[in-house]
């Protein structure tokens, strides 16, 4: 999987966790709160996205991102990890 595949995973759930948020609009160097997203809104991009790419980060991991290129990384390093996932 391509990080490119794990940034379409992540905009698809932050599109269906934020109202009006057109995908093609979303620049992954800003923040998932930069669209308007609120804390629930961003736990659950966080899970949907991990759920469906199979793979658990440590939350400590996630507390540490500032942006959605940070997530997509380390959702995408993780998932390409050996023995990495749920």
């Amino acid at each position: 999987m391509t990080r490119e595949d794990v940034l379409t995973v992540v905009v698809k759930h932050l599109a269906n966790a934020v109202d009006g948020l057109d995908p093609a609009t979303v620049d992954p160097t800003r923040s998932l709160k930069e669209y308007g997203a609120n804390s629930l809104d961003i736990v659950e991009v966080v899970s949907g996205a991990m759920r469906e790419l199979k793979v658990k980060v440590p939350r400590a991991e996630l507390n540490k991102l500032t942006n959605i290129d940070g997530l997509v990384s380390l959702l995408h390093d993780t998932k390409s990890g050996a023995g990495v996932g749920a």
